[in-house]
């Protein structure tokens, strides 16, 4: 990525990411959204727009502000000129080609973008191609879905927040209280229903936890978000088949 991007990356507000990703959407269209790995634009607007934070609305407003520029079949908000701030993402990122623009998005949209960026090439590399809308739906927006609504569920009104996506303590989020704490492990899900998976670590916590584990379970992303909870998920209505898989583990070895 050139240079002068990542410098202008790090300077972007919220609102300013969520334009530049309705340029995207406006400029590349449905072959933007294939790049992403997104079937619909609401599937992009609801993805994106919980990844930053911001309304979806807000960026498929952005993509509609843009769409009297590009050559597609929208007519957008061509009825007035385009306002300031949206002309000035588009004098500065308006020129860049489907490559360095969809690099470039990654890295303003993922939290820990270096990381991620390189983790989609090792899958890639391994044959395990998880894209860009993917990784969000199953990590990012998931996790910014849970943030924005558990206030609103009545278990957890009483509990003070902590992240624990890094820690790999088999959950994603405690919740706290004087008295006790409450492991949350988010998962996301594209349709309204679906798979999901616990990794080892994630089961073994769950049994140890049993009713302070809760499952979010955040589903179609591709109309309307909504989410289930699942207390203690492994003594529930769900049903878990252990899979076992054999590995062929491939080293490298070298003479120093």
């Amino acid at each position: 990525m050139p240079a002068l991007l990542k410098t202008t990356m790090k300077q972007l507000s919220l609102r300013e990411k969520a334009i530049v990703a309705g340029l995207y959407l406006s400029k590349f269209d449905s072959e933007g959204l294939r790049r992403l790995g997104f079937d619909n634009f609401i599937e992009a607007f609801n993805v994106i727009g919980l990844a930053l934070g911001v309304r979806p609305a807000s960026v498929r407003n952005y993509r509609d502000e843009f769409d009297p520029l590009f050559p597609n079949k929208r007519k957008g908000w061509h009825k007035r000129p385009i306002r300031d701030y949206c002309n000035a993402i588009y004098n500065t990122f308006g020129q860049l080609g489907l490559e360095n623009f969809t690099k470039f998005l990654k890295q303003i949209i993922y939290k820990e973008p270096d990381l991620e960026v390189l983790m989609e090439e090792v899958d890639r590399k391994e044959g395990e191609d998880l894209s860009f809308a993917r990784r969000l739906i199953t990590g990012q927006a998931a996790e910014q879905y849970f943030k924005a609504k558990y206030k609103e569920i009545s278990q957890f009104q009483d509990f003070e927040f902590e992240d624990t996506t890094r820690l790999g303590c088999g959950f994603d989020f405690r919740l706290v209280s004087p008295s006790i704490f409450y492991g949350i492990e988010v998962k996301g899900l594209s349709e309204s229903t679906g798979s999901i998976a616990l990794t080892r670590k994630e089961h073994s916590v769950a049994s140890v936890l049993k009713e302070r584990f809760f499952l979010f379970v955040v589903k179609n992303f591709k109309e309307k978000p909504f989410h289930e909870l699942y207390q203690d998920p492994l003594n529930g209505k769900l049903v878990f088949s252990k899979v076992e898989q054999r590995v062929v583990q491939i080293s490298w070895t070298t003479r120093v």
